[in-house]
């Protein structure tokens, strides 16, 4: 197993199974994340029966970077797994601060048709420490800090939620990367159990749900998993959300033109989501050869931002990143196969 595998929790009961004390955990997690070693041998306060063992019991093994593009504030990594697979990061420069969107499957069940990521149906979830190691690997790279992670890259997080969870305690970890819960976010299609399950988990971390259509019938067209998830049951179980953790949610809207960038879906979006503590992400569309969707005009996307705006909606339009670069979730990773 990795090391990086596991939670401070879990690294304390492993020592406490092996007749150690817990403080050791401590120790490791500092030489892991705050010293950022590369072998446990570097671990020179720890005692050689405990490395030994450690090594016996896990690996301290990397992520391998096998392409990366560059544009203005934007860095695009692709990933080989040790299985093979290929995942992708993103590293996005904001006045702010370092933004990392990370993946969490290889490949996507949720069939969203706008969506370059999900033409390769799922091939399995990421390890934890699959997720974990992209951050530290760019970090190392670029020399840098990243200040704020977003789980929007290939995969559905609540797909993968077990392991989804263990990597924001890592990354939260006072004793681990020790980013704050308010600069970790996860996006969600609308699996509304796993939602509900995030409610009781207690994580205070940021929800955004990807809507990108008003009303049924449209995000049937967009989003399958909508078929099983409607929006009657899905707005509840946000506003249940929102009034157990008093946290606002986004909502990521898509802007496709000619299919929900109209007038009177503003409008109707402005209905479906009056009265929540929410704001709306405009997202200007990432096109790419293998999907027939087109980007929205910018006189569109505007009208649509003014609409909501007039509505009392809260709203953002996403700035626009990686034009020079393979820019669509999972687009790097499909044109890398296709030269291979």
């Amino acid at each position: 197993m990795n090391i990086y595998n596991l939670t401070f929790e879990q690294l304390e009961e492993y020592f406490i199974n092996k007749g150690e004390k817990k403080f050791k955990a401590t120790q490791v997690f500092e030489w892991l994340y705050k010293k950022r070693v590369k072998s446990f041998d570097e671990m020179t306060n720890i005692k050689k029966e405990v490395i030994s063992y450690l090594k016996k019991d896990f690996n301290i093994n990397n992520l391998e970077i096998i392409a990366k593009q560059e544009d203005v504030d934007v860095v695009k990594f692709l990933f080989k797994l040790e299985d093979d697979n290929k995942i992708e990061a993103v590293l996005m420069r904001h006045d702010y601060g370092n933004s990392l969107c990370v993946s969490s499957q290889v490949g996507c069940n949720m069939g969203c048709k706008f969506c370059e990521s999900g033409r390769l149906k799922k091939v399995r979830n990421l390890n934890t420490y699959e997720m974990v190691l992209q951050l530290l690997k760019i970090e190392e790279v670029l020399n840098i800090r990243i200040s704020h992670v977003v789980l929007m890259g290939i995969g559905e997080p609540f797909d993968n939620y077990e392991n989804v969870i263990n990597f924001i305690d890592i990354i939260n970890s006072p004793k681990g990367i020790a980013l704050g819960s308010r600069h970790i976010t996860v996006s969600t299609c609308g699996i509304i159990p796993k939602i509900k399950s995030f409610i009781n988990d207690g994580k205070q971390v940021n929800l955004a749900i990807s809507l990108h259509a008003s009303n049924d019938k449209l995000r049937n067209q967009l989003m399958p998993i909508s078929k099983v998830y409607k929006l009657e049951d899905l707005i509840p179980a946000i506003k249940e959300y929102i009034n157990k953790t008093n946290r606002r949610v986004t909502f990521e809207y898509i802007l496709l033109k000619g299919i929900n960038d109209r007038y009177e879906n503003a409008i109707e979006l402005s209905k479906l989501l009056k009265g929540l503590n929410c704001y709306v992400n405009l997202i200007p569309y990432n096109e790419t050869s293998h999907i027939e969707y087109k980007k929205s005009d910018q006189n569109s996307i505007l009208k649509f931002y003014d609409t909501l705006k007039k509505n009392n909606i809260g709203v953002t339009i996403r700035r626009e990143f990686g034009k020079k670069v393979s820019a669509a979730c999972g687009q790097l990773r499909a044109n890398y196969e296709e030269e291979k």
